[in-house]
């Protein structure tokens, strides 16, 4: 255990976890509360894309859609709202019951296709989703919704306090990973991962990768449903530019960045890409130009993200041993 620390993936994943467990105590003596509201974007958005790393890095089902998910769970907070319904646990059930359906059904039928017409197909499906948001007037539309308040829970959680959702979704993206390192190393990750790369032996084995990939599409869905759910809470404004394909695009470089098939990895992608947007921003009106090369020499030269840069400083640092 001291040995795996001691690695530059060990020092640098327990360092990251570390600092965002003192993270807004140490914000409040800054007294710069912008961060605190960065930090708590960075740990939903990082619940999503480990949930889309399970369908992608290990299930190999690339999704356009996947931002489908963030906004069905925050409608599932922003509807009720709107009726001056803030049970938090009726939200929280409509987010995890709402995604967990669409994914099913959806999931059912792309699962009957491959490579690009699967990626066409999610496609599809959510921007069928985000245009019957769009035309639905009740809701605002296009200009989307505001949230007046955020979910309640009986006194049991204030997530009205920064610090409290702030935590919340921490404890979520905590139970998340272990949840993903669960998966993947019981037999059930193994099935999708030798799916992934030979899905006819697979079956030839006796195993039904199209029942084991489908749970795997309706566990990722559910998942990023909840993130959604904390995403209408932080934002207190939901719209259907929320479910937006180029949204789906952005997990997806997210995931990439900190590595594919990685654990951890969303949490550095996600954190690398939010940063990066931020500081780039602030500095010049042309940062989309700087973050789209900085983006398009990681992908053609980071081979295995971020995650497969601290993998070989691994092997470096046990050759020196």
């Amino acid at each position: 255990m001291i040995g795996t620390l001691s690695k530059p993936s060990g020092l640098v994943y327990s360092t990251v976890i570390v600092l965002l467990l003192i993270a807004p105590v140490v914000i409040s003596l800054m007294e710069h509360s912008f961060y605190l509201d960065l930090l708590t974007r960075i740990l939903i958005l990082t619940i999503a894309v480990v949930s889309l790393n399970l369908i992608v890095g290990y299930g190999g089902m690339i999704s356009l859609g996947h931002a489908a998910y963030l906004g069905i769970g925050a409608y599932s907070v922003g509807i009720p709202s709107y009726y001056e319904v803030f049970n938090g646990y009726i939200h929280l059930g409509l987010a995890i019951g709402g995604s967990a359906l669409f994914a099913l059904v959806t999931g059912i039928i792309c699962l009957r296709t491959r490579g690009l017409y699967f990626i066409l197909i999610t496609l599809a499906f959510t921007q069928m989703l985000y245009y019957t948001f769009v035309s639905i007037e009740e809701y605002g539309a296009d200009d989307g919704l505001v949230i007046y308040q955020r979910s309640e829970f009986g006194g049991l959680l204030d997530i009205e306090n920064a610090n409290t959702l702030y935590y919340a979704v921490l404890v979520v993206l905590l139970l998340s990973l272990y949840l993903m390192h669960r998966l993947i190393h019981a037999r059930y990750g193994k099935v999708l991962f030798g799916s992934k790369h030979n899905d006819e032996r697979m079956q030839s084995l006796g195993y039904n990768t199209y029942q084991y990939k489908l749970s795997c599409y309706v566990i990722s869905g559910t998942l990023c449903g909840i993130a959604g759910f904390f995403l209408g809470n932080f934002t207190n404004y939901i719209s259907p530019e929320m479910m937006d394909w180029t949204h789906s695009g952005e997990l997806i470089f997210m995931m990439v960045i900190g590595g594919t098939g990685a654990v951890l990895g969303p949490v550095l992608g996600t954190a690398t890409f939010l940063f990066l947007e931020e500081f780039l921003s602030s500095i010049t009106v042309y940062w989309h130009l700087i973050f789209g090369l900085l983006l398009i020499a990681l992908v053609m030269f980071g081979k295995g993200g971020l995650h497969g840069l601290l993998s070989r400083m691994d092997r470096r640092w046990e050759k020196s041993q």
